[in-house]
């Protein structure tokens, strides 16, 4: 006869850390439907544990949601990094732009945690949410590959993210097909990408003069 162990699920929670197999449940639950998705009581059902369980790990589900959600940026940080080490004629900006439309578009329930709920907007200034999303900006400043004059480069970089953000939202919506401007949605990341290089080229030169 088979064992009890054996009939379980194969997602539930045997031994080790609660914390890190509620963070991996509640990122799982994301995919399928964002913030929202996410439930306390259910991913403790889920992994087999009695209910008072994750409140020894977290106080409450904004607490578990921060904690995802700084979990989603260190992912998404490691695939910006990657993509920016690829050896290609590209530019750094060029291929995290790339990145970040496809990580959206594919792991639209993950970006949506990240980017369409008020967790990040609740985070405390060094917490680990704060300081993942932090990590994300200089992503996109080094992306830039521009020297430091006062704060042209992150004025350009909070605006290149911005039209990211937008596109993978319009597209998310389905409001943005590429049909009405004639152009893919990579072709119009990568006219922000060029806009933004020309822009910050010429604002350094500007201040150069």
């Amino acid at each position: 006869m088979r064992s009890q162990l054996a009939r379980k699920p194969a997602n539930t929670y045997h031994h080790g850390d609660l914390r890190d197999a509620l963070i991996k449940a509640a990122l799982r639950e994301a995919e399928q439907g964002g913030a929202e998705a996410i439930s306390i009581k259910a991913l403790a059902k889920q992994l087999g544990v009695s209910q008072p369980a994750p409140y020894r790990h977290f106080a409450d589900r904004e607490a578990l949601l921060a904690a995802a959600t700084a979990e989603a940026f260190r992912q998404f940080n490691v695939i910006l990094r990657e993509a920016m080490a690829k050896p290609t004629k590209q530019s750094k900006l060029s291929l995290l732009a790339q990145a970040t439309l496809e990580f959206g578009l594919r792991r639209n329930g993950i970006y949506r945690l990240m980017f369409a709920s008020r967790t990040v907007s609740c985070a405390v200034k060094g917490n680990e949410l704060y300081a993942a999303t932090r990590e994300t900006f200089s992503l996109v400043i080094e992306a830039l590959e521009a020297p430091a004059i006062g704060y042209l480069r992150e004025r350009q970089a909070l605006k290149i993210w911005a039209a990211l953000h937008g596109v993978v939202m319009l597209a998310e919506q389905g409001l943005f097909t590429g049909e009405a401007a004639h152009a893919t949605r990579e072709e119009l990341v990568e006219d922000f990408v060029n806009e933004t290089k020309a822009a910050l080229t010429a604002a350094i030169r500007a201040t150069r003069r």
